[in-house]
């Protein structure tokens, strides 16, 4: 058996050489949801830079090794750097890794899904980005072409966000400051593309610890409705069996 020649792992660690070994591009990239003008969304910029200068693509780039201590650290980064967006919610979605997704070679980026309310954000253009803006999400495409496999990515969180709506409630994610229950049902719809029994989605979304009653009301045009808001609880809500569609839209 052959000795090993440092004696102990602080002696390899500091004779170790991290470029010895080829390395692939890593990168973080976001997929930012929200629903506007009853329609689902995502966020995406104009490249300034080579490769793909001119066309759009998600938001992200790549991990800087010594500021940032996590992948999440990157995500928020690259969200801020480059849209001036913050948001309060992100996951962690999957990794996508090939020799051809990227022309700079061997890439691997680890995607996240964000989402955000339409109401109050101001975007802006930041570093790598000559524009910015929200293109409707319709089955999980954009009408824009989008940069290396920035497409793929899309339709396939959008289909993680559409699955996950059915039994959690990340849709509050997505809500101004007040709403009402009619309002949140509806971005349920939105996203679900399909209608849901009334009396059941309110009886469910009561019965989970996610909001409270603002103490006003809202007029509707028939009736006074209610306005809640989020009650501080920052954790998806589980349930126990799927929403229920009524019908499909």
């Amino acid at each position: 058996m052959k000795k090993e020649p440092y004696k102990t792992e602080k002696d390899f660690l500091k004779a170790y050489d991290a470029n010895a070994f080829d390395r692939p591009n890593v990168s973080v990239d976001t997929v930012i949801f929200t629903v506007s003008g009853g329609v689902l969304k995502t966020l995406i910029m104009k490249r300034e830079n080579h490769p793909a200068q001119g066309q759009w693509s998600l938001v992200g780039g790549f991990i800087d090794v010594h500021n940032d201590q996590e992948l999440l650290d990157t995500a928020k980064r690259k969200l801020k750097e480059k849209t001036g967006v913050k948001t309060p919610y992100l996951e962690q979605f999957c990794s996508f890794g090939s020799k051809s997704r990227d022309p700079r070679g061997w890439s691997v980026t680890t995607v996240y899904f964000a989402l955000i309310p339409s109401e109050g954000v101001e975007l802006e253009a930041g570093q790598g980005a000559t524009d910015i803006k929200w293109s409707a999400v319709t089955d999980g495409k954009v009408k824009e072409k989008l940069a290396f496999d920035h497409a793929h990515i899309l339709e396939e969180c959008t289909e993680r966000l559409k699955s996950k709506v059915l039994y959690t409630s990340l849709p509050v994610h997505l809500m101004p400051e007040e709403f009402t229950l009619a309002e949140l049902q509806n971005v349920y719809e939105i996203i679900m593309g399909a209608a849901m029994d009334h009396k059941s989605f309110r009886r469910r979304i009561l019965r989970a610890d996610i909001l409270e009653e603002t103490g006003k009301m809202k007029d509707t045009g028939r009736r006074p409705a209610m306005l809640y808001r989020r009650n501080g609880n920052e954790n998806t809500h589980f349930f126990v069996r799927n929403i229920e569609s009524a019908q499909m839209k």
